[in-house]
């Protein structure tokens, strides 16, 4: 349920912030805009997705950590297999090897974590070579870059956002929590216990 709550604030939110902005989201030339700018592939393990099931993807994750919003730059279409594997990385709280999910989901390379952790091993079974699978991981990193600096309104807004949002989320996620734990007890408190049979 806090979880919704974060989820339904953060699409809120994405309308408040974007409602201007020239491009719009859910329309089919934001999703013509984005197909094309990564040739129908998915944007992080490259595979066709047009022989693929692709999803809407969030760079930055709509979660009580990442603080991701539903607008222009940070929708994309990918794989759900690589949106699935990313939220790994999204779903942590402190991140080691980049500062936001997506980049993080990208370092996964087989030379950065202490032992070889679950996403590594997903990026082996994409590309098995090694110096191809870091040149293939840091191109797609550079793509995803160059694709978010070509939405300058999110580029503004983003530094306030990675700033001031996760510390409210988790107050939101919070609160929630202590809410629904505390009506559930009054509820419970209020039933009759059930009569025994005679």
């Amino acid at each position: 349920m806090a979880n919704k709550l974060i989820s339904m604030f953060l699409h809120e939110l994405s309308r408040k912030i974007s409602q201007n902005w020239p491009v719009k989201v859910d329309g089919e030339e934001y999703e013509k805009l984005v197909r094309e700018r990564f040739n129908t592939q998915c944007p992080y393990c490259s595979c066709d997705l047009t022989n693929t099931e692709s999803v809407i993807e969030h760079l930055d994750g709509m979660n009580r950590y990442r603080a991701g919003l539903h607008v222009p730059g940070n929708v994309l279409v990918a794989c759900r297999r690589c949106n699935s594997e990313k939220r790994r990385d999204d779903s942590l709280r402190v991140l080691s090897l980049a500062r936001s999910g997506w980049e993080s989901f990208l370092s996964h390379d087989g030379t950065r974590c202490a032992t070889p952790c679950r996403t590594c091993r997903y990026w082996e079974s994409i590309w098995n070579d090694g110096t191809e699978r870091r040149l293939r991981l840091s191109e797609n990193l550079q793509r995803i870059r160059s694709f978010r600096s070509a939405f300058p309104e999110f580029e503004q807004v983003i530094p306030s956002l990675m700033e001031t949002h996760p510390a409210l989320l988790r107050k939101l996620y919070s609160d929630c929590q202590t809410f629904a734990e505390m009506e559930i007890k009054s509820l419970l408190e209020r039933v009759d216990p059930v009569p025994n049979p005679q």
